[in-house]
């Protein structure tokens, strides 16, 4: 009896693990929410962001008193912008995950050049991918000649 409940438990863990399938609605329902948690880390990243671009702490001002300060400023506004510029960008791809997803779920998952499903796992790290591995590699090595 006790391997019996045993198989079961092995059953139902296998079965919570495996994946949804493409175009269902959980799967559906799963990306949706990856790509709306995403969003919310970005635009909290980019609410951060913006406070350096103010000054942040408000005790700083654009002018430092002296030269070294003046450079460190500048060079921190600096990578805050480039930051919020990447994570800008990182959005809008966001947006257009969503986008796809809405006006056409089923086919959101598949590779938009070969048409083969894009793996959970690679989507799951990565909801706004639109490329699935072998694809992406292709693109980025016509890119580098």
């Amino acid at each position: 009896m006790a391997t019996a409940k045993g198989t079961t438990k092995s059953a139902a863990k296998a079965a919570a693990k495996t994946p949804p399938k493409p175009g269902t609605r959980k799967f559906i329902e799963h990306f949706e929410q990856r790509l709306h948690d995403e969003r919310k880390r970005v635009l909290k990243d980019l609410g951060f962001q913006e406070q350096n671009f103010d000054g942040g702490d408000g005790e700083s001002s654009a002018y430092s008193f002296h030269m070294a300060d003046q450079g460190t400023d500048a060079m921190e506004r600096e990578k805050s912008f480039l930051f919020a510029s990447k994570e800008g960008r990182y959005l809008w791809h966001i947006d257009q995950a969503l986008r796809r997803l809405y006006k056409s779920p089923d086919t959101f998952g598949k590779c938009h050049s070969c048409g083969n499903d894009i793996p959970f796992d690679r989507l799951d790290a990565l909801p706004n991918a639109r490329y699935c591995i072998n694809c992406k590699q292709l693109e980025e090595r016509e890119k580098a000649k």
